[in-house]
C-alpha cells in the first residue's frame, strides 16, 4: 500500500531528515534535543508539503475530468474589451441591487441584437466576483453561451460546467465530486446527466448563497431540450438553495416564458456609454479628426443619433469612418448613416463595399478569411486560420512562408473580425455578422468559397 506516495517521495523526506540530523551531530549535548525537534518539524512539514502537493494534483485531474470547457478566458476577453465607466447604470440600477442584496431571486435582461449584452454580462461577473472576493461561502458560475460551440454547448456539458468552477471555489474538492470521479474512472465512463445534476444540486448546498450567471440564451442549441434542461435544473436548485439567476437574451418568446415573475430590465446602450465608447476608441480615426474637437463632437452626435440602443451600430459607424480623407467626407458619411429596419444589413453592406475597395490581393485575403469562419463547422484558433490560408491548390505541405499575418487578417476585413487574445480564437464581430453572411455569403464570397472547397 503506497498511501499515494512515490518511493521517490519517501526518499526526499529522509534525505531531508539526514541533512539536518547531520548539521546537529556535532553539536553540544544541550542542543541535541532542539536538533530532534526540529528534525520531527521538517519532516512533518517535508509530509504536509507531499500531502498537498498530491492532493493538488487530484484535485486537478478531477476537475479536468469533470469538463475540459473553460469559460474563463471568455471572461477574460470580454472583460479587457470593456470601455472604462460604460455598464454601470446597470450596476447601480434598482433592479440589480434588489436582486444581488436578496436571495433566491431571478434577473433576466433582454434586448436587441448588438445591444451590448455580453459585455454587461462580463461587468456583471466581474462585480460579482469584486464584491464577494473575501466572502469563501459564496459561489459564483457564469455561462457564455455561443451559436458556433454547439458541438460542446450540450445540457450535460453546460452543467458539469457550472459544476466545475463550484467545486473549484470550495477549499477542499467535494466528497460527491470524488465519489462522481472514482465511479465513472476505472471504466472509462462518463457521468449521465441525471449524476451530474445530484452532484450539481449537492455542491450547490453547500454553499450559503450561489450566483449563476448567463449569456446568450437565444444562442443556446435547442436541440434535445438542451435549453430547456439545463434551465430546468438551475432553477431545481434555486428553489433548493439560496441561488441567484442572471441571464440575457434577444427577445425570443420561448426563452422570455421561462423567466415570467422575474425582476426584467431591458438591456440598451445608453447615450453615455457609446459617447464613452466613441470616446475611447477616436484615436482609430485619421489624424486630422484627433487635432478638431468640435468635429469629434459632431461624430458622436450624428453616430449617438442613429444607434438607438445598439452598441455594435456605434462600433460600426466609427469603423466605417476610419478611411475617411477629410472633414468633409466624414461630415458626408455621418449624415448617410442608415437607419431603419435593415440597418445592420446596410452597415454590413458598407464595410463589404471597403473590403472590395481595397488592392485585390487584401479584398481576397479579407473574403477568405470571413469564408473561413463563416463556413466552420467550430471556431478556428488564429493558427488553424492561418494554415488554411497558407495551403493553396496543389499543395502537399505546408508552406510556412506562405502564412499570413494575423494583424493583416485582421486589418484587411473593415472591423468584420476580432480575436479573443485569451483563448486565441479569431470570430466575426457579432452573431448578428453571422446571420448576415449566412443569408448572403453567394453574393460575397462566390470566389472565395470555391477556393475553400478546392483544399
Amino acid at each position: 500500500m503506497s498511501f499515494g506516495f512515490s518511493v521517490g517521495d519517501f526518499i526526499t523526506v529522509i534525505e531531508l531528515a539526514n541533512k539536518i540530523r547531520k548539521e546537529f551531530v556535532d553539536a553540544p549535548s544541550q542542543f541535541r534535543a532542539i536538533s530532534d525537534d526540529q528534525i520531527i518539524t521538517e519532516t512533518k512539514r517535508g509530509v504536509d508539503q507531499l500531502n498537498q502537493n498530491q492532493d493538488d494534483q487530484e484535485r486537478n485531474i478531477i476537475l479536468d475530468w469533470v469538463t475540459t470547457i473553460d469559460h474563463a478566458s471568455q471572461q477574460s476577453d470580454f472583460i479587457n474589451r470593456r470601455q472604462a465607466g460604460t455598464g454601470q447604470w446597470l450596476i447601480d440600477s434598482e433592479e440589480y441591487q434588489a436582486w444581488v442584496q436578496t436571495s433566491k431571486r431571478t434577473l433576466f435582461c433582454p434586448g436587441i441584437p448588438g445591444a451590448g449584452k455580453t459585455i454587461l454580462t462580463a461587468i456583471t461577473i466581474d462585480d460579482l466576483t469584486m464584491r464577494f472576493q473575501s466572502g469563501a461561502d459564496i459561489g459564483i458560475a457564469y455561462l457564455y453561451c455561443n451559436f458556433r460551440r454547439q458541438d460542446e454547448q450540450k445540457a450535460d456539458n453546460l452543467l458539469a460546467s457550472l459544476l466545475k468552477q463550484l467545486s473549484q471555489e470550495r477549499t477542499s474538492l467535494p466528497d460527491s465530486v470524488k465519489a462522481l470521479y472514482k465511479k465513472h474512472k476505472d471504466k472509462r465512463t462518463r457521468p449521465s446527466f441525471d449524476e451530474i445534476s445530484r452532484t450539481f444540486q449537492s455542491v450547490v448546498a453547500m454553499f450559503s448563497k450561489v450566483f449563476i450567471v448567463i449569456d446568450a440564451l437565444d444562442e443556446c442549441q435547442t436541440t434535445d431540450g438542451c435549453r430547456t434542461r439545463l434551465l430546468t435544473e438551475i432553477f431545481l436548485a434555486q428553489a433548493k438553495s439560496r441561488v441567484n439567476v442572471f441571464a440575457t437574451s434577444r427577445f425570443m418568446p420561448e426563452v422570455m416564458e421561462k423567466f415570467e415573475g422575474s425582476i426584467t430590465l431591458e438591456i440598451r446602450a445608453s447615450e453615455e456609454d457609446v459617447r464613452r465608447y466613441l470616446d475611447g476608441y477616436m484615436f482609430r480615426l485619421p489624424g486630422f479628426v484627433s487635432r478638431s474637437t468640435d468635429l469629434q463632437e459632431e461624430i458622436k452626435t450624428g453616430i449617438v443619433l442613429v444607434v438607438k440602443g445598439m452598441f455594435l451600430l456605434a462600433q460600426l459607424h466609427l469603423d466605417s469612418l476610419i478611411g475617411k480623407r477629410s472633414a468633409k467626407a466624414i461630415r458626408t458619411a455621418i449624415a448617410k448613416l442608415p437607419t431603419g429596419a435593415n440597418v445592420y444589413d446596410c452597415a454590413y453592406d458598407d464595410a463589404i463595399d471597403r473590403i472590395e475597395g481595397q488592392l485585390q490581393d487584401q479584398e481576397e485575403l479579407a473574403k477568405q478569411v470571413l469564408s473561413w469562419i463563416t463556413c466552420a463547422k467550430r471556431p478556428l484558433t488564429t493558427l488553424e486560420l492561418q494554415h488554411a490560408l497558407a495551403i493553396e491548390v496543389g499543395d502537399y505541405e505546408l508552406d510556412e512562408e506562405n502564412l499570413p499575418q494575423l494583424e493583416d487578417m485582421v486589418s484587411v476585413c473593415a472591423g468584420l473580425v476580432t480575436i479573443d487574445e485569451k483563448s486565441g480564437i479569431v470570430r466575426l464581430v457579432h452573431y448578428t455578422t453571422q446571420e448576415y453572411f449566412e443569408r448572403t455569403q453567394r453574393r460575397w464570397f462566390s470566389k472565395a468559397e470555391k477556393r475553400l472547397l478546392s483544399k
